[in-house]
């Protein structure tokens, strides 16, 4: 895939030689480049879409200052500058940033060809291109976990070689990250959003001039020299989530965590991720949680649907290994995966399960939740 005229358009935006732009997918793949005015932003570089996961995206306006600290404090954290393959779409923030990382370590990146989608395969190939002996990438879960389900001894080379391998976009299960250290990976879990030049807490821990917060109901708030200007042509949302407290600029993230002793962030899931079915309220993380444990099972999403009996009733679509026509290789359906949970998790547990070979993504690789609702939605509708 050619990267060069998306490169040499970040370059010349960082040095102030030309306009922002704004990076997407052509129809086979390739890079697009589109000149953006930012009126009311100095310094403006690049604008991303937010995922929109939850809803419209928004276009976060990212700047030379920003960029620049995200960089250092990513080289900080990485404990050097390399090479960096781009396996994720431009469009989104993980796959800029590996473009402008890029520029600032004055080194060349690779760029994994996507236009028949992420593949195993695709992937291997693309790294054993890279040169450098310092080298980088960026996933998301789901593309992890395609590498790992059945890997070849050159798949596994590769993952070996790089000197760390970025995990963002959507939340990692505590057995792919241990199936990840088995394999003798260096792997690292961001945390982050498109308002903070992404990935901004690694490991649980901010990056070098991040700042990090928890607001009296438990929601993360994000501060520091990475945080975006705002969204374009929006001033009532950018003034919604980008505050001035305490003597400095806070991003109030949708998402709820809780600090150990040592400042160790744990993310809990969304604010608006709990729901209220008969009176009781359930955290639609925790069920999540709970039901990654059950064997086969390789991720889950739970939420709640509209319920006559209940109010709203929670709902879970999962990805387990071997489902084909809505059975598993064992033959279990939604229903007996219900009754089965129900068994060990009582009130907590679904009552209605759509199980898939895997979950909807969108092309960042966050889960496609509004269209994995409606599918729940339309299934406990109609029971």
């Amino acid at each position: 895939m050619n990267i060069e005229p998306a490169l040499k358009a970040l370059a010349a935006a960082l040095h102030g030689e030309g306009p922002a732009v704004e990076l997407s997918a052509g129809p086979h793949g390739e890079p697009v480049v589109t000149p953006v005015p930012t009126p009311g932003f100095e310094d403006a570089v690049a604008v991303v879409r937010t995922s929109g996961s939850t809803g419209t995206p928004k276009a976060t306006v990212l700047t030379v200052d920003a960029l620049a600290a995200s960089s250092m404090a990513t080289a900080f954290a990485l404990k050097g500058e390399g090479q960096w393959l781009l396996a994720l779409p431009l469009q989104y923030v993980a796959g800029v940033q590996v473009l402008v990382r890029s520029l600032f370590a004055s080194t060349r990146p690779w760029a994994m060809d996507l236009s028949e989608g992420f593949t195993a395969e695709g992937f291997t190939a693309a790294a054993l291109e890279l040169t450098d002996n310092i080298r980088f990438t960026s996933l998301v879960p789901t593309q992890l976990q395609r590498l790992l389900a059945s890997p070849s001894a050159d798949t596994l080379a590769v993952l070996r070689r790089f000197n760390g391998i970025l995990l963002g976009g959507a939340p990692a299960s505590a057995e792919l990250l241990q199936s990840a250290r088995d394999a003798g990976l260096r792997v690292v879990t961001t945390y982050g959003a498109a308002e903070t030049c992404g990935g901004c807490v690694y490991d649980g821990y901010p990056l070098e001039g991040v700042a990090l917060r928890l607001a009296q109901d438990g929601r993360i708030h994000l501060g520091g020299a990475t945080l975006a200007a705002g969204y374009l042509g929006a001033p009532r949302q950018t003034a919604e989530v980008f505050v001035e407290e305490d003597g400095g600029r806070w991003y109030r993230t949708n998402d709820l965590g809780t600090l150990d002793a040592d400042g160790r962030l744990t993310v809990l899931g969304r604010a608006d991720d709990a729901i209220i079915t008969g009176g009781v309220k359930v955290s639609a993380a925790h069920v999540q949680a709970e039901l990654e444990k059950s064997d086969g099972v390789t991720a889950a999403f739970v939420a709640g649907v509209e319920s006559a009996k209940w109010g709203q009733a929670v709902a879970a679509y999962v990805a387990v290994a071997g489902t084909a026509s809505g059975a598993d290789g064992a033959g279990r359906d939604g229903a007996a995966w219900a009754e089965e949970w129900h068994r060990t998790l009582g009130l907590l547990a679904p009552k209605t399960v759509l199980p898939a070979g895997e979950l909807i993504m969108l092309p960042n690789g966050k889960p496609d939740r509004l269209a994995m609702i409606e599918r729940l939605n339309a299934l406990h509708q109609g029971k």
